[in-house]
């Protein structure tokens, strides 16, 4: 097939330039800032923003990153990233320099190390064995353009020029404040010959009295000068230099040079997860689905928790979940600081990757292709905005359900914690049927129990304690009855009456 890119599977796909509204929520925009940094010149983040919409797209993806995962090309890769990036250094000193025979040069740079580059790809791609559709076309693309009558010209000229400056050797006449130059003619190298002399007065080690000059790249006027007088000595070369400028002033393919900056979309990920590998933690391929509603993940975990967790050298808890049949929303309940804000994102943060056709944190993944995914996490109170907690949580959840679709996600974290048990547990009971009529996926994080035996479509789920002492949390989340613990709990807390709280008071 006909090569367009390595990142999507149709030509011409829109790529998102905003953040989704609910990456905050997630922490993904912690996760990407970290998969991203070091790497601002691809400017890759609109890249994890831009949702595929098909299987097939998701796919095309999962097949690039198997192929990246074989070493040898993985190192190809690796070097023509290095090359292009050094080209693209030599393209902006070029355009910075002062001095016209300086700009020449750098510019002849830039287009050999990029004919170099080009040639050595196609050359490590014809020996890799390949299995996705992505890297087969982009071999044969290249291939083509390596062989193409532009590149080959351009790549000739630049080597054969490159040569014959190469070759240009002149000599100096310095005498007081004039510089006199002439073609070399065999002349003694009066310096070699100094060196030999005194070398036999060499006695190890000794203090360099010598002076250095400061390696600046661009030119004084002095040796802008001499380099005048040097391309008058070699008119045929340094026509040719003119000539070459004019002729491949626009060498870059932009097939290739877009396929140098999507790659690194795999190649930052794949870096970001094998960091986190290192430390036990599994990635896996997940199986999407844009029909099949049973999704399931085991061993799974919140990303961003991890990457923060990993540089502090602390452990991290993984999590499974499944759903099957009309089950459709998770109802997780249980103690505060338990986890269960962490196991929603990790929820979120699975269907998101998956949707950009990425691995995926656990063991094991069958997720869903959704068409929206929305967020309602608690916010602080703002006061420009005179709508009291409840009201302002009505219109945001009244905003997510008409918008929904069957294919949508919804993810909802402490909702109606401002109000009473009883107006909690009819307005949560209201939401939840209006997303069981619409047949949405969903997680629930609540302290009201009651909502998680609404009907064979909810599924409890409870964060859960240590045995011995309840007041240490495992972050363990698992499917069982809620124990009618939660919300008791959250009261406690409130006025201070946890075991911990007592004992704090009655020192004092």
């Amino acid at each position: 097939m006909p090569f367009h890119s390595i990142l999507f599977d149709e030509p011409n796909a829109p790529v998102e330039h905003d953040q989704p509204g609910y990456f905050t929520d997630l922490n993904m925009d912690q996760v990407v800032a970290a998969i991203t940094a070091g790497r601002g010149e691809y400017e890759l983040a609109p890249f994890f923003y831009t949702q595929l919409r098909s299987v097939s797209a998701i796919t095309y993806r999962q097949e690039v990153m198997r192929d990246l995962e074989d070493d040898a090309l993985s190192a190809s890769i690796a070097t023509f990233a290095r090359q292009m990036r050094a080209m693209r250094q030599h393209l902006r000193q070029a355009k910075s320099m002062h001095y016209k025979r300086q700009k020449q040069s750098w510019f002849l740079d830039a287009a050999a190390t990029y004919c170099d580059a080009v040639t050595t790809l196609s050359s490590d791609l014809a020996g890799v064995e390949l299995g996705s559709r992505g890297f087969r076309a982009f071999r044969d693309h290249l291939a083509g353009y390596a062989g193409s009558e532009v590149f080959v010209a351009l790549a000739a000229d630049a080597n054969n020029l490159v040569g014959q400056l190469n070759a240009i050797n002149y000599c100096l006449d310095i005498r007081d404040s004039r510089i006199r130059v002439t073609k070399y003619e065999g002349e003694a190298d009066y310096s070699a010959e100094v060196i030999d002399t005194f070398v036999k007065f060499k006695q190890g080690a000794v203090k360099s009295y010598g002076s250095k000059f400061p390696d600046l790249a661009e030119m004084d006027h002095v040796e802008a000068g001499i380099l005048d007088l040097v391309a008058k000595l070699h008119p045929e070369v340094f026509s040719s230099l003119d000539e070459f400028g004019d002729t491949h002033s626009g060498f870059l393919d932009q097939t290739v040079t877009a396929f140098d900056r999507e790659v690194q979309f795999y190649v930052a990920y794949l870096e970001f997860a094998r960091q986190l590998g290192q430390t036990g933690l599994g990635f896996c391929y997940p199986r999407v689905s844009a029909d099949s509603k049973e999704i399931s993940a085991s061993e799974t975990f919140d990303v961003a928790l991890a990457n923060k967790l990993v540089s502090e050298r602390q452990p991290l808890v993984c999590n499974d979940f499944f759903l099957r049949g009309p089950e459709r929303i998770l109802v997780v309940s249980g103690p505060n600081q338990g986890g269960k804000t962490t196991f929603a994102r990790t929820f979120g943060q699975l269907h998101h990757l998956a949707s950009i056709g990425l691995l995926v944190p656990g063991t094991q993944a069958d997720l869903f292709l959704f068409d929206q995914l929305f967020t309602h996490f608690e916010r602080g109170e703002n006061l420009q905005d005179l709508r009291g907690k409840l009201e302002d949580d009505l219109t945001r959840i009244h905003g997510i359900l008409g918008q929904a679709t069957a294919s949508s996600i919804v993810i909802m974290n402490e909702i109606f914690t401002s109000t009473t048990l009883q107006d909690a547990v009819f307005l949560g009971t209201r939401v939840l049927e209006q997303i069981i009529d619409l047949d949405l996926l969903s997680v629930c994080v609540t302290f009201v129990d009651e909502l998680a035996s609404l009907g064979p479509a909810t599924v409890s789920m409870t964060s859960t304690v240590v045995p011995d002492n309840p007041a240490e949390r495992t972050y363990r989340i698992i499917r069982r009855p809620a124990d009618g613990l939660a919300y008791a709990l959250a009261i406690a807390e409130k006025y201070r009456l946890t075991y911990r709280a007592l004992r704090e008071r009655v020192r004092s």
